[in-house]
């Protein structure tokens, strides 16, 4: 077993002057600074378009298969000849530290459009058309969907027009002769942010550094997947959910979490055998080099809630044909690069299909220490295989769990633990040296705990609309001397690479 680490960062996080962490120079420059540091994974969350309806969530995506426009670079577009220097002259100043979604989202949309003018004009459309051809399965009927939602002001498409609501051919296809400007805008989008991504990933293969990517299991009601394929969810004749997804009271929340997702008809994509996810993964598995299936425990039985529901508490558990799903996933996927969240309330059953698939689960720190003898998190329990955290992107900064959300039997379990006292100064280290240590094949460390931040740097608190994925990064924390000091830990463990920096 070859023992890695790496770094928990959402693509968001980085700095840039354009309102939000984009595919340009800063995320070549964090690819160097994990090289430097000895890392060989960067773990990042959901590439997927956000909507602000839904808080602007990466789990709660509009298309399964679309990535985020706001991580275009317009850096990246200059160097491309997409764009002109001039055409970046009044770039507005945008905020550091935070990302402002609307304003961010206001500036991208205007460069974009600019963008696409330019490459209308410049008329070299080969790879362009190249990439709609690979890509057709979904792109067709993502572009259909985003034109159509800007075209009808935004509005969700179960509230448009009958005849585009149910997709009726002929209004289909006026839509495609009458705005065909808009459709194929929308996938230029795309052609640009899969090329930028192309670019990163060179760097990244470069560097030696698995990019680890993160799928939602659900899709939003509002979006492409739902509008294009109803008949894979859990919808009536009047295309309205009879069902929705969430989880049942948890560590995060006392009444459960309601996603309120529309569910998928298992039987439906079972008959095609499961098309569907196979075309998604594989779609993933061109942007990543692993994915993380999050909420792994819904592939195999989910919770189930009426449409109208206000919380998640009174639900049922539903099962999947898991058996048959995973005997088709391990024959399209024989590698197998997957890595399964496998958090909050888990059986036999779960446990014994992660295992059986050879997948690694989710081993986090600040769970550990309420009862340590037999708690799985706890680092004398740890097996291999298993991928370690301080902390995730759902969880507080360990500066933060510290201060504010530990109870007072868990630090004091962990100070008996590690037989020492424990500040606001020592914990991020503490914890940081934990996960190096385990037996865990990898240990990923979200960047916040190497900045020693606290709560204000969280990324996201379950069960909130308001106020989540929205912290960055500001320029120059991310130094040689932080490098240096990562690299030191990791070596010390034995996780660092045995080539030098410099290869």
């Amino acid at each position: 077993m070859v023992r890695k680490s790496g770094i928990l960062l959402s693509l968001t996080s980085l700095p840039s002057k354009y309102g939000i962490g984009d595919l340009g120079p800063e995320a070549t420059r964090f690819a160097e600074f994990l090289k430097e540091a000895g890392q060989t994974v960067w773990q990042v969350l959901p590439l997927t378009v956000v909507d602000g309806e839904n808080g602007n969530s990466p789990y709660s995506p509009p298309s399964a298969f679309a990535g985020n426009p706001l991580f275009i670079s317009p850096e990246a577009m200059t160097a491309a000849g997409l764009l002109h220097k001039d055409d970046l002259g009044n770039a507005p100043t945008l905020p550091h530290g935070r990302v402002d979604y609307n304003l961010t989202r206001t500036f991208k949309e205007t460069f974009l459009r600019q963008a696409w003018a330019n490459f209308k004009k410049a008329g070299q459309r080969t790879e362009y058309e190249h990439f709609f051809s690979a890509n057709q399965y979904w792109l067709e009927s993502y572009s259909f969907f985003a034109a159509i939602k800007d075209l009808q002001g935004g509005k969700c498409w179960y509230d448009w027009p009958e005849e585009l609501k149910y997709r009726h051919h002929k209004a289909l296809h006026e839509t495609w002769e009458t705005h065909r400007d808009e459709v194929e805008y929308h996938r230029f989008v795309q052609f640009v942010f899969h090329s930028q991504m192309a670019a990163l990933r060179e760097c990244l293969d470069e560097f030696g550094i698995e990019l680890v990517g993160d799928m939602p299991i659900y899709i939003t009601r509002d979006s492409a997947d739902v509008w294009a394929n109803p008949h894979l969810f859990e919808l009536d004749d009047h295309l309205e959910p009879v069902s929705i997804s969430g989880v049942p009271p948890d560590y995060y929340s006392e009444t459960g979490q309601l996603w309120g997702n529309p569910l998928y008809r298992w039987d439906v994509m079972e008959s095609d055998g499961f098309q569907w996810w196979m075309s998604r993964l594989h779609h993933l598995l061109t942007l990543f080099d692993k994915i993380r299936i999050d909420h792994f425990r819904g592939l195999i039985g989910y919770w189930s809630l009426p449409a109208d529901s206000l919380t998640a508490e009174k639900g049922c558990w539903r099962g999947v044909p898991h058996e048959r799903f995973f005997e088709r996933l391990c024959w399209e996927f024989p590698n197998r690069p997957f890595w399964a969240e496998n958090l909050g309330i888990l059986t036999p059953e779960i446990e014994t299909a992660r295992r059986g698939m050879g997948l690694a689960g989710m081993l986090v720190l600040h769970f550990a220490f309420g009862d340590p003898a037999n708690n799985p998190y706890a680092p004398h329990n740890h097996t291999p295989g298993n991928v370690v955290y301080t902390g995730t992107h759902d969880n507080n900064t360990s500066i933060g769990w510290f201060e504010k959300e530990g109870t007072s039997k868990e630090i004091s379990n962990l100070i008996l633990y590690l037989g020492k006292e424990i500040t606001r100064d020592t914990i991020c280290g503490d914890m940081i040296r934990m996960a190096m240590s385990s037996v865990a094949e990898t240990a990923v460390v979200p960047m916040q705990d190497y900045l020693e931040l606290g709560a204000e740097a969280r990324m996201n608190t379950p069960s909130t609309s308001r106020g989540n994925w929205e912290w960055r990064m500001t320029p120059g924390q991310a130094t040689k001397d932080l490098a240096a000091h990562i690299r030191a830990i990791t070596q010390l463990y034995g996780r660092c690479p045995r080539t030098s920096p410099d290869r």
